[in-house]
């Protein structure tokens, strides 16, 4: 008789400077600096409902029911057991009556988005991190929710824009963190269903090249695209900037959360 695959090991780790606590694999993908600083440039206010898409363990979309009182949830993930993760997380952090987990795939059809409770056009805010790398253009991890937290089939991110375009109200936004270097990719896509596109580039350190970049887009609008100021992350010394601190660690919001 095979040997039962052996059970999972979890941590529980404390993010935004303690407010938020993650239960989450040991293993494969983790929580970091990307999903805090998606849910800091989203912008929201009580009695919006927003819709965190590859929600994971649902740090994102908690951070940012954490800083919005008022503000209802709804965390979408593919893995059920991310989904039951993103729930007991939502309920360990006092969020429960605003936030809820569904295990769905973004790609899924319409129809089972109705069942869970999320029709098209309910949703006022939409914030997501798709999978960067596009499949046979990096190098895959061995590990398989990594793999698919990371690399997407070509073709992915039109999906992901398409059901946020179906669930966002007219006038209600989107928020992405997404690579650098995929910029134009992006905004060769999000045209026609978005507009007033606003890019924050985010360094690593002084002088060096992006390595993330943070979309808003309104569904709907054709106000022209707008550059912000770049975000640093760490000064020249490897320290980490005031203004990443004030993020990261304060739960302070980014000016694209700003409306």
């Amino acid at each position: 008789m095979a040997a039962e695959p052996p059970e999972p090991s979890f941590t529980d780790d404390l993010v935004l400077g303690g407010r938020l606590r993650l239960r989450q694999l040991a293993r494969g993908h983790r929580v970091g600096h990307d999903a805090i600083l998606l849910a800091a440039a989203t912008p929201a206010v009580a009695g919006d409902i927003a819709v965190d898409l590859g929600a994971g363990v649902g740090a994102a979309g908690l951070a940012l029911a954490q800083r919005i009182p008022g503000l209802a949830v709804r965390l979408v993930e593919l893995d059920p057991q991310l989904a039951q993760l993103a729930g007991g997380n939502a309920a360990r952090n006092g969020l429960a009556e605003r936030v809820s987990a569904h295990a769905l795939d973004v790609r899924a059809p319409a129809a089972q988005f109705v069942a869970a409770g999320l029709g098209p056009a309910t949703a006022d805010r939409v914030l997501m991190n798709p999978p960067f790398r596009v499949a046979g253009r990096a190098q895959a991890s061995p590990d398989a929710r990594r793999r698919i937290a990371h690399v997407a089939p070509p073709g992915a991110l039109a999906i992901w824009l398409g059901t946020a375009a179906r669930l966002l109200r007219d006038n209600g936004t989107l928020t992405m963190i997404f690579r650098a270097d995929g910029l134009g990719e992006l905004l060769g896509i999000i045209e026609p269903a978005f507009g007033a596109v606003t890019v924050l580039p985010v360094h690593s350190k002084p002088a060096a090249p992006a390595i993330r970049v943070l979309v808003r887009a309104v569904k709907g609008s054709r106000t022209p695209l707008a550059l912000l100021p770049g975000l640093v992350l760490n000064g020249a010394d490897g320290r980490p900037s005031a203004e990443a601190e004030a993020v990261l660690r304060e739960a302070a919001a980014l000016p694209l959360a700003e409306m």
